[in-house]
């Protein structure tokens, strides 16, 4: 007793709540430059494969989907190997590590001296972009005090969002002069204040009890949690923190369960359409009746709705919970996925006057229920459904799966439009929205004001899936 009240006091004094929160705040912000810098370099390329052809000439269709393409290679590559870094170096070092890929694949795209030079800084940039769609909602979620985490790890999703849009603009401002390598070379800037504010940061708290580092962890944890509250998630990690951990783990049949639930959000965070809107919105909205440069106005629309409904799913995740938000939110998608489909099945491939605008709203309709859904739900969910011990490396195989429906989905998109046409392909997507919507139905869990010791207590009993953990998966 006396000792634990001796290592209660012992640290700085206790920090009001206000000196806490610009902490975790500024924390946060600084590692969700991550993922504006995914959303940003996901989105710029559309822009700039209109211009490269003049430093490049003869670069046929094949050369600019590879050029597409390859960033999502790279991703997978980089999810994988991001989460056993976080697992054994640290959460830290990692986002480290991805600030500089991020410098160094943007620098060298601005810089290519040939095509292939320009391929693989598109694959160094998938690297980085895979490692912070892993690493920035770990780091972020574990420093987070569990009142205020959903909204924090949103962070990452509204700095996606706001990535993409500014991506938009950068190509919408610079198409008048092609300067393609500036779109590419822009992304510097955040990378390099990404990696000079991590400098600055602590080590997650959780990573450092799991490693027998409590002194340390102590230390951060006084500059994030209200005091009272430090020693009993010591004690906690602790105890959740005594075995060791490996790959295999992963696939331990007690954790199958929760691992499902993560991979079938990520694929179907993909397979319901979202990166076909991303990529092909221009092309969409060309063929409902708009010009070129319309339809890239009304791009920047969409973009604008995303970041704007992400910022309202932020003040929701709190509030109302992850479940009513991701349930919301994909049904809103299957509805709005089913509007698009009906609009091009009565007025065919070209669309005029009342069905153009119809197409434009189900478009805008969709993007802003992924916005408040499965977009923010998906890395918040997977940032706190798994052990400590393993969290790294479960959700690299989350984000993996992630990556890899995403290149399915954008390889296949023009082709099933060309199988099955456009009222064909978006039916589709509505009803893979719907088999989503009830899946999550039936098995994703509510984590709402939990915390992460909490959930993981419940999830890795020797029985995982039964009894009282059984009730809280499936709740």
């Amino acid at each position: 007793m006396n000792s634990t009240h001796t290592t209660t006091t012992a640290g700085p004094s206790p920090a009001p709540s206000a000196t806490i929160h610009r902490h975790v705040l500024f924390g946060a912000a600084i590692t969700a430059l991550g993922g504006l810098l995914f959303g940003y370099d996901t989105g710029v390329i559309s822009g700039a494969l209109l211009f490269i052809g003049r430093d490049f000439p003869g670069l046929t269709s094949f050369d600019k989907e590879l050029l597409t393409s390859i960033l999502l290679i790279g991703a997978l590559i980089g999810a994988l190997a991001a989460g056993r870094i976080a697992d054994r170096v640290g959460r830290r070092p990692t986002v480290l590590g991805t600030a500089a890929l991020f410098v160094v694949g943007v620098l060298l795209a601005a810089f290519s001296p040939t095509y292939w030079v320009l391929v693989g800084a598109r694959v160094i940039i998938g690297i980085a972009v895979g490692s912070a769609s892993m690493v920035v909602p770990l780091y972020i979620g574990e420093i987070a005090p569990p009142r205020i985490r959903g909204a924090l790890v949103s962070f990452n999703q509204l700095a996606i969002t706001t990535g993409i849009l500014a991506s938009y603009l950068v190509d919408y401002r610079l198409a008048s002069s092609e300067n393609w390598r500036l779109m590419f070379g822009l992304a510097a800037i955040p990378a390099i204040l990404m990696f000079i504010g991590m400098l600055f940061q602590h080590e997650s708290p959780h990573w450092l009890v799991a490693q027998g580092r409590e002194d340390e962890a102590r230390r951060v944890l006084h500059s994030v949690r209200d005091q009272g509250a430090i020693e009993t998630e010591v004690a906690e990690l602790r105890e959740l923190s005594t075995h060791r951990s490996s790959v295999r783990e992963v696939f331990n049949p007690a954790l199958r369960h929760v691992m499902t639930i993560g991979v079938m959000l990520a694929v179907f965070q993909q397979i319901t359409g979202i990166n076909t809107i991303i990529y092909y919105a221009p092309t969409l909205l060309s063929s409902a009746g708009l010009g070129n440069s319309a339809a890239l106005l009304a791009n920047v629309v969409n973009g604008a709705v995303n970041v704007l409904l992400t910022i309202v799913a932020i003040r929701l995740l709190d509030r109302t919970g992850r479940r009513p938000l991701l349930l919301g939110g994909t049904a809103g998608m299957a509805v709005a996925m089913a509007l698009i489909g009906l609009t091009f099945a009565i007025g065919g491939g070209q669309l005029h006057g009342i069905a153009a605008y119809v197409a434009i709203a189900g478009l805008l309709i969709y993007t802003g229920s992924f916005a408040i859904g499965l977009g923010p739900v998906f890395w918040l969910l997977i940032s706190e459904i798994y052990p400590v011990k393993i969290r790294g490396q479960a959700m690299s195989v989350a984000t993996m799966a992630n990556w890899g429906a995403n290149f399915v989905v954008t390889v296949s998109f023009l082709t099933l439009l060309s199988a099955i046409g456009n009222a064909g392909t978006f039916f589709l997507f509505a009803g893979l929205s719907v088999v989503a919507l009830v899946y999550f139905q039936r098995q994703v869990p509510e984590t709402k004001n939990r915390s992460l010791q909490d959930i993981e207590r419940d999830l890795d009993l020797p029985a995982a899936v039964t009894g009282e953990a059984a009730r809280v998966i499936s709740s």
